[in-house]
C-alpha cells in the first residue's frame, strides 16, 4: 500500500491535472499543483478549496518548477502537445524521480479523433528521451478528466501502467489501487505506451459517436489484488 507522500502536479491548471491533483490530495497525498503562473494556480487552488473546502487541505498551489521539485513523485498533466517540451524544461528536477506520464496526441478529425505519435513512438517515450534521468511511465491515458475532478463519485476504470522501471511501475501500481475502483494493471515496459496512447483515440471516437462516457475494462483478467 502506498505510503502519504509528495507529489507534483505540472500543468494543474487545466482540466486533467486540476482533477488529478484534486483526487490525490482528496486521499492525503501533499500535492503542489505546478502552472506556469503562478496566480493561475493559486486562483485554481482557490477555486478547489471553497468548493471542498478541509478534504483539499494538502493541495497548495506552485509553478511548474516547484510540482517539478516534488520529493516522492511528479505527474506531467500538461497539454499532450506541451508535455516534452514541458519535460524537458524541467529534466534537472526530474533527475531519478518517477514521472508519470498521461497525455494522448490527439487531433480529431470529422466524426472521430487520431493518434499523433512522435518518432520515440509514444509521448512517455519521446518525455523519457528528453529526460533520461527520470523513470518515466505511463499510466492513466484512458481516464476521462472529469471522472478526476467528481470527487464524491467513484472512479471506474482500469489503469495500464507501462514503464522501463519495475520500481517505479511498482509505485503508481500502487498509486492507482488507492484511488476507489480503480484497477491498476501491468502493462510491461515503456515501448508499450504507444498502444495506450493510441487507443486512446479509438476510445474517444466510440465515446463521441455514441455520445458516452466509457472507460477501459478488461475482463478475463485477475490483478491479484483485493
Amino acid at each position: 500500500m502506498l505510503r502519504l507522500v509528495e507529489i507534483g502536479v505540472l500543468g494543474a491548471t487545466g482540466p486533467a491535472g486540476r482533477g488529478l491533483a484534486a483526487r490525490l490530495a482528496c486521499l492525503g497525498h501533499d500535492v503542489i499543483a505546478g502552472s506556469r503562473d503562478a496566480a493561475r494556480s493559486a486562483s485554481a487552488v482557490a477555486e478547489l478549496s471553497e468548493r471542498w473546502g478541509d478534504r483539499l487541505a494538502t493541495l497548495v498551489p506552485g509553478t511548474n518548477a516547484d510540482a517539478a521539485a516534488a520529493r516522492d513523485l511528479v505527474i506531467v498533466a500538461t497539454t499532450w502537445d506541451a508535455a516534452v517540451d514541458t519535460t524537458r524544461d524541467h529534466a534537472g528536477l526530474l533527475e531519478g524521480k518517477v514521472v508519470v506520464a498521461m497525455a494522448n496526441g490527439l487531433v480529431r478529425v470529422g466524426k472521430e479523433f487520431q493518434p499523433v505519435l512522435p518518432e520515440e513512438g509514444s509521448l512517455a517515450a519521446a518525455m523519457q528521451a528528453v529526460a533520461p534521468g527520470a523513470r518515466v511511465v505511463a499510466a492513466f491515458q484512458h481516464v476521462p478528466a472529469a471522472a478526476f475532478a467528481a470527487l464524491d463519485e467513484p472512479l471506474e476504470s482500469d489503469v495500464v501502467v507501462c514503464g522501463d522501471d519495475d520500481a517505479a511501475r511498482a509505485t503508481v501500481l500502487d498509486l492507482v489501487y488507492a484511488m476507489p475502483n480503480l484497477r491498476g494493471l501491468d502493462g510491461g515496459s515503456l515501448a508499450n505506451a504507444v498502444g495506450i496512447e493510441a487507443f486512446a483515440a479509438v476510445l474517444l471516437s466510440i465515446n463521441l459517436r455514441y455520445k458516452g462516457k466509457g472507460t477501459l475494462r478488461l475482463l478475463g483478467v485477475e490483478s491479484g489484488r483485493e
